[in-house]
C-alpha cells in the first residue's frame, strides 16, 4: 500500500487530519508485516499431499501446519496428542483406543471424526496405495469406529514405533471429499489454511482463524519461497527479502551471516542420513565385494571437507550419530585407493563405466564431483548426471533407473528402509535384515531395541549395502525477529503454530 500521491493541501487541519491517518496505516501495515513470515526452502515439491509423495519439502510445509495426524511430535521426540486428545493401550500392546476431539473441522467447513480416520488408514493400507511409508501401517489389523469421536486400532503385533508413527505426514488425516486434489488444493484440520501455489517461485498458507487453538497461532500468513541456487539464496536473505532459511543450502556462507548483526545462524541436527545408494538389484552392484569397494575408495572427510565446508558428522552405518543407539562404524572401510583398485580388478569391474545420478541439491551435487574423483583414482569410469527432482523421483525412486545416486534420506526410525524388499528403489532384499528390523520394531523394551539396532548398523556395514556419507547438519539463517523455530529437526515438520516475528 501506498500511502503518499499527487493532492493538494487545502489547510492545515486536513493535512494535520491525513498525517494522523497516515501514521495509524502505518501502523497497521508495520503490524501486519510482523505477523507474515517468508520461509526460504531449497526443495520444491511436485505434491502437496505427503500421503501420496515422498518428497522431504511436503511435510516441511504442509504437515502440523495444514495437515494434522492422531500425534503430533515435539522437538525433543515427544508423542504428544493432537487429533486424537488421548489414547489408552491395552496390556498386551495389541490394542489403541483414540479419543479424538471433538474441536476440529477441515477447512473447508465440513466435520471431523472418527470415519475420517477409518478412511485416511484404510487408503493408507489398500493394495493400491501409494503411501511412501506404506510399511508403517503393515502392523495395523483393523481399524475401526467405537463412535464418532472413538476409534480402535488393533495391531496384529507389536509395534514400538506406532505412537511415533501416527504424528508423520504419511499418516495425516483427510476427507474422503478432497484426497483426491491434495496434491494440488490441500484441505486438512490445520492451524494454516492452503493459500495458493505459484509454481517455481513460491507457496503461501494462510491462519486458519477456525482452528481449535487459532488463539495460540501469532503468524497471519507464511510464504515458502524455492530458491535452489546458493547465491540466489544467500542475496534474498542480505536484502531481508526472506525472514528464514532453515535449511541453508551454502556453508562455505555462513561466516557472513553470523558476522552480520540483523541474523543468527543456527546449527542442529537431523535425521538425515546421506548417502552414496548403490542399486543392489542391478549388477556389478548386486556383488558384495564391488559395494565394499566403492566403500573403500572414498574419502568421507574429503567429502565433508568439499561439500560441506566441515560442517557436517561422518556415518559409517543408517543411523544418526546424535541417537542413544549409535555405533561408530567410520573404520569399517578405511580409505584405501590402492586397495580398491586391486578389489575392482578382483571383481572384474575396472575400467568399467558406473553413472552417477544425483539430484540437484547442493549437497549432492558437490559430493558427486568429489566421489567421481576418487573413484576415478581407483579404476572407475564414473559418470555424473545431475538430474532435476522430479526426474529422480519419477526415474530413480519409483523406476530404479540408476547405478547410483546420492540422497539423503531426512525420516526418524528409517533403518526399515532396509527391509522393504526389491521394490524400493535400493533393490535390496535381505532375509536376515528383513527379520532383524521385525525383531526392532516390535522389540517394548528400550534397551533391547537400542542393542537389536546396534546390530542393526554393523550388518548394514558389513554389507556395505550402501557408501555411508555424513548426518546432514540443519544450517539454518534467521532474522533476529524471528522465534520459535526448532533448531533441530527431529522430524520432517516445522510446526508454525509456535513461530513468531516480531
Amino acid at each position: 500500500m501506498q500511502l503518499t500521491g499527487g493532492f493538494h493541501m487545502m489547510h492545515i487541519q486536513k493535512s494535520l487530519q491525513f498525517t494522523a491517518l497516515a501514521l495509524t496505516l502505518g501502523m497497521s501495515v508495520s503490524a501486519a508485516a510482523a505477523a507474515e513470515l517468508v520461509i526460504g526452502l531449497q526443495q520444491e515439491p511436485t505434491s502437496l499431499d505427503p500421503t501420496s509423495d515422498a518428497t522431504a519439502s511436503i511435510d516441511g510445509m504442509m504437515t502440523q501446519n495444514v495437515y494434522e495426524s492422531l500425534t503430533i511430535l515435539a522437538e525433543n521426540g515427544e508423542v504428544q496428542p493432537n487429533l486424537a486428545r488421548s489414547w489408552d493401550v491395552s496390556d498386551d500392546g495389541l490394542t489403541y483406543v483414540f479419543t479424538l476431539t471433538d474441536a476440529a473441522q477441515f477447512h473447508d467447513g465440513s466435520a471431523f471424526d472418527a470415519d475420517d480416520v477409518i478412511f485416511s488408514f484404510d487408503r493408507a493400507m489398500a493394495k493400491d496405495s501409494v503411501n511412501p511409508s506404506k510399511g508403517i501401517f503393515k502392523p495395523i489389523e483393523s481399524v475401526s469406529a467405537l463412535d464418532a469421536q472413538t476409534v480402535q486400532i488393533k495391531l496384529k503385533n507389536k509395534d514400538a514405533f506406532f505412537l511415533f508413527n501416527m504424528g508423520k505426514g504419511d499418516s495425516a488425516i483427510v476427507a474422503a471429499e478432497t484426497a483426491q486434489t491434495n496434491n494440488v488444493t490441500p484441505v486438512g484440520t490445520g492451524p494454516f489454511k492452503f493459500g495458493g501455489w505459484t509454481r517455481g517461485d513460491r507457496l503461501t498458507l494462510i491462519k486458519n482463524p477456525d482452528h481449535r487453538d487459532a488463539a495460540s497461532v501469532a503468524l497471519d500468513s507464511v510464504t515458502f519461497r524455492f530458491i535452489s541456487d546458493p547465491a540466489a539464496a544467500t542475496a534474498a536473505m542480505m536484502a531481508e527479502e526472506l525472514d528464514a532459511f532453515p535449511g541453508f543450502p551454502a556453508p562455505e556462507l555462513l561466516e557472513q551471516f553470523e558476522a552480520d548483526p540483523r541474523f543468527r545462524v543456527n546449527q542442529g541436527n537431523t535425521e538425515g542420513e546421506v548417502i552414496l545408494a548403490m542399486n543392489n538389484a542391478k549388477p556389478p552392484f548386486d556383488n558384495i565385494e564391488v559395494r565394499r569397494a566403492i566403500s573403500t575408495a572414498i574419502n568421507r572427510d574429503e567429502i565433508i571437507d568439499g561439500a560441506m565446508y566441515g560442517k557436517a558428522t561422518p556415518i559409517g552405518s543408517f543411523y544418526p550419530p546424535h541417537g542413544k543407539a549409535y555405533v561408530d562404524l567410520t573404520d569399517a572401510y578405511p580409505t584405501d585407493t590402492a586397495k580398491a583398485k586391486a578389489m575392482f580388478e578382483a571383481a572384474g569391474v575396472a575400467g568399467q563405466t558406473m553413472t552417477l545420478r544425483v539430484p540437484p541439491f547442493p549437497y549432492a551435487t558437490r559430493s558427486a564431483e568429489i566421489i567421481q574423483a576418487q573413484l576415478s583414482d581407483a579404476g572407475i569410469d564414473a559418470r555424473v548426471e545431475n538430474v532435476e527432482w522430479g526426474f529422480w523421483i519419477d526415474e530413480i525412486y519409483k523406476k530404479k533407473n540408476y547405478d547410483m545416486t546420492i540422497i539423503a534420506h531426512t525420516s526418524p526410525n528409517d533403518m526399515g528402509n532396509f527391509a522393504r524388499g526389491p521394490k524400493y528403489f535400493y533393490g535390496y532384499d535381505d532375509p536376515r535384515m528383513n527379520a532383524l528390523w521385525e525383531s526392532i520394531s516390535t522389540e517394548a523394551d528400550a534397551a533391547k531395541r537400542d542393542m537389536l539396532l546396534k546390530e542393526g548398523q554393523r550388518y548394514l556395514s558389513d554389507q556395505a549395502v550402501h557408501g555411508f556419507l555424513f548426518q546432514l547438519p540443519l544450517l539454518g539463517i534467521f532474522r533476529n525477529e524471528v522465534k520459535g523455530y526448532w533448531s533441530s529437526a527431529p522430524v520432517l515438520y516445522m510446526p508454525l503454530k509456535g513461530v513468531s516475528k516480531g
